[in-house]
């Protein structure tokens, strides 16, 4: 499953010499993120013991390594190594498997093009009738696209991660927008609600 150089085994064996209790000790390693499309990754000493059901544990000589169930799949294939890094030699992860990359939304998709008389008036009636409400709950809406009859929406400041965001959208946001604008046959949330920001809401400056 996941390959270890000697070199890798020999400093893994190094540093654990350090740490008390040392022979009960494996190294775990997990993938913990990416960044400019490559794997980030965690390892750290813990007894092997602790390794639940679906951890992968493997054994080199005298050292076990234990591979977290979140990464399991992340590290088929992988390469414990050690090669330098600013002058200095330290572990290296070489793995063939990398981060899906992002799908951008339906809305960051399509050309964006908010001059038309119907985007105009979109704009107009967030502006002045859906955000004053909102914004008295630290939230806004803003039109990122309108194509086809379907307006895409952005919720941003309280309504991003907001459990209501859903009936704000559908009773609230998308009911003024179509009473003002009978083009618009859809309104559809493109927010990432996984993540938050300071709420606030400003008039545009005319």
């Amino acid at each position: 499953m996941l390959r270890v150089t000697e070199p890798a085994r020999q400093m893994v064996l190094d540093i654990r010499s350090s740490e008390e209790n040392s022979g009960d000790l494996a190294l775990w390693l997990e993938v913990s993120g990416a960044a400019s499309g490559a794997f980030t990754y965690d390892m750290w000493f813990q007894p092997a013991g602790d390794a639940g059901p679906g951890d992968a544990v493997q054994t080199s000589g005298e050292l076990t390594f234990v591979l977290a169930a979140s990464s399991v799949d992340k590290l088929q294939g992988a390469t414990l190594d050690v090669g330098a890094s600013g002058g200095e030699q330290g572990l290296v992860m070489l793995n063939p498997n990398s981060p899906a990359p992002e799908r951008p939304s339906i809305a960051d998709r399509l050309p964006v093009d908010l001059s038309t008389p119907e985007a105009q008036r979109i704009l107009e009636i967030l502006e002045q009738e859906v955000n004053p409400q909102i914004s008295m709950h630290g939230g806004w809406a803003e039109l990122v696209a309108f194509d086809d009859g379907t307006a895409y929406v952005r919720m941003s400041g309280g309504c991003q991660g907001c459990g209501l965001a859903k009936v704000t959208l559908s009773q609230g946001i998308a009911v003024a927008i179509q009473d003002a604008v009978p083009a618009v046959r859809e309104v559809v949330d493109v927010t990432d609600h996984a993540s938050g920001t300071n709420p606030y809401y400003e008039p545009s400056k005319k």
